[in-house]
């Protein structure tokens, strides 16, 4: 890629997640020259498998992008393996700066780079995640059904969690950790009470692991509990910098900063789109997908009315 080539797109995809990948097709398929953006960091790199997409249920991440990125090729998207460091907006549309190097041009920008977790700082938590400490029961509940399982609190919303997570376990302690039992109210508790969930106070110091898999978790006060599935809620960090540079107005929520838009994924700066978990919290890969395939069509029929209107004159 060269600076030259900035005058070939019309539309700069940033992620190559479900979303930027969806969002790339559409406009690929339109006939629009796209160019996707891709720094190779997905969120759902620590999951084997991906589940509730259908007909793509049980497949793996990486196998799922491969495929978007093949399908997306077939239509003369570019993709590029390289990370956006900055990004400009003039009245011809947008200036996007790589780490590589290159800088290159579009008239819309779509901006799919999604968030990243941020795990409680316990010993061991890391090295499992996405195995058999999981945060989503929907990706991993009927995988993990059955058995015993432990929720570990991060707030006092971890009791939502808990009492979700007992569709697919009978077995479940919530394991308080640093949330004060005080936090957790009458009505919590007799919801607890009444699904079977255990709660455990005290401080968890760790996690117990044999041959690999996951059999226990360990209390500061030396307890082990026996549990072979852990669930817990990381801290969700959008990674929402260009809507910043950009000037994009953000609505702050208890798990991020979000971008603020329309129902098409239009920011408050025209021309820029989110998708995907760049846009909210809560999306699947197949939200994401849908999302993505939503700003791509609504991006096709602004470029298209622009151009018509200034024909017109």
């Amino acid at each position: 890629m060269t600076e030259n080539m900035a005058a070939r797109h019309e539309v700069i995809v940033v992620g190559g997640g479900a979303a930027g990948l969806s969002a790339a097709l559409v406009l690929g398929r339109a006939r629009r020259r796209t160019l996707v953006v891709d720094a190779g960091e997905p969120r759902n790199t620590p999951s084997p498998h991906m589940h509730g997409y259908l007909t793509r249920d049980g497949m793996s991440p990486a196998d799922f992008l491969a495929a978007g990125r093949r399908e997306i090729a077939r239509y003369g998207v570019e993709l590029v393996r390289d990370r956006v460091v900055d990004a400009s907006r003039d009245e011809d549309g947008f200036t996007v700066v790589l780490a590589g190097g290159n800088t290159v041009r579009a008239r819309q920008l779509v901006v799919a780079t999604g968030l990243r977790d941020e795990l409680p700082p316990l010993p061991g938590l890391a090295e499992r995640f996405g195995r058999d400490v999981l945060h989503c029961p929907y990706c991993h509940g009927w995988e993990a059904r059955d058995l015993p399982t432990g929720v570990l609190a991060t707030s006092a919303l971890s009791v939502h969690q808990a009492l979700i997570v007992t569709q697919w376990s009978k077995d479940v302690r919530l394991f308080l950790h640093l949330v004060p039992e005080a936090e957790l109210t009458d009505e919590d508790l007799r919801r607890l009470a009444a699904a079977g969930v255990e709660v455990v106070p005290g401080e968890v110091a760790g996690l117990v692991v044999a041959d690999d898999r996951l059999t226990g978790v360990r209390l500061a006060d030396g307890t082990v509990h026996d549990r072979e599935v852990l669930y817990t809620a990381p801290r969700p960090v959008p990674r929402n910098e260009l809507f910043v540079r950009l000037g994009a107005e953000l609505r702050e929520t208890p798990f991020g900063a979000y971008p603020v838009i329309d129902e098409r994924g239009l920011t408050t700066v025209p021309g820029l789109w989110a998708a995907g978990n760049a846009s909210g919290f809560a999306e699947q890969v197949v939200n994401a997908a849908s999302r993505g395939y939503r700003a791509g069509s609504a991006i096709n029929g602004e470029l298209l009315f622009a151009d018509l209107d200034a024909a017109l004159g």
